[in-house]
């Protein structure tokens, strides 16, 4: 099929500020590893950074 993506789910587990979260997230089938790392730790420190405002 061109032009559509495969999608996957990987589980990453990701050290942020001295502790071990495990998370999943939706990459391209292609993506590199620093790619998926990037994308996990990025999902890890935007749920767990405390400044975040809920409205």
């Amino acid at each position: 099929m061109k032009g559509i993506e495969i999608m996957v789910e990987v589980t990453v587990t990701v050290e942020y500020k001295g502790r071990n979260y495990q998370t999943n997230v939706l990459v391209n089938r292609s993506a590199m590893e620093e790619e998926i790392f990037t994308a996990a730790l990025n999902q890890v420190k935007e749920q767990w950074t405390p400044e975040m405002n809920y409205r």
